[in-house]
């Protein structure tokens, strides 16, 4: 019950940091126990006006194993490895074929774990319909920062005050996505 309640804290937790980092590549969650296997979500935008983003690259760092992907519709996945089976390392992912229009996501979801606890740097590159290329690779600060993972040991204590901190993340998460889902509709939020 307590590991539940910890990485319901994690997701709700990275959820809430995602609208933090809109206009950015992003990789959710941002914080990540080492040596688990968990889904993780790279969300790229599209902000070049009047173009589509037709192809992603994911460079994937040295310990940050990929274990499988989930499909992605209207894209083609194609990956460089070494080894095969249970020996199969992703050193890098490219989906092709897209075509997301401006201020909206290209959004791609896989299983993966780190291998130690340590910041992860992933390498993105994005490519418009117009042949403009975004290398997300730069610092935190940069315009076009390159997505990060903090691989932790532990994910902390479960003591009364993180269970109101997570009830408090969960139900704002829960506000966040439910004017979300209107907005993607074309509803007013009347």
């Amino acid at each position: 019950m307590r590991k539940a309640v910890v990485m319901a804290a994690v997701t709700a937790g990275a959820l809430a940091l995602v609208p933090a980092a809109f206009g950015h590549a992003a990789l959710s969650p941002p914080v990540a126990k080492a040596n688990v296997l968990q889904q993780f979500t790279l969300s790229v935008p599209t902000e070049e006006e009047g173009a589509t983003t037709t192809s992603v690259e994911l460079t994937v760092p040295s310990g940050f194993a990929i274990d499988s992907f989930e499909p992605s519709p209207g894209w083609k996945r194609s990956e460089q490895a070494t080894g095969s089976g249970e020996e199969k390392v992703v050193q890098k992912v490219t989906w092709t074929g897209g075509s997301v229009p401006t201020d909206e996501d290209s959004v791609f979801r896989f299983n993966a774990s780190l291998g130690s606890s340590k910041t992860y740097t992933l390498n993105v590159r994005q490519t418009y319909s117009d042949g403009k290329v975004v290398d997300w690779t730069g610092n935190e600060s940069s315009d076009t920062p390159a997505p990060l993972v903090e691989g932790v040991s532990s994910l902390g204590g479960g003591g009364t005050t993180t269970l109101t901190i997570v009830a408090l993340i969960v139900g704002a998460v829960g506000v966040l996505l439910g004017i979300a889902g209107l907005a993607t509709r074309g509803r007013p939020l009347t």
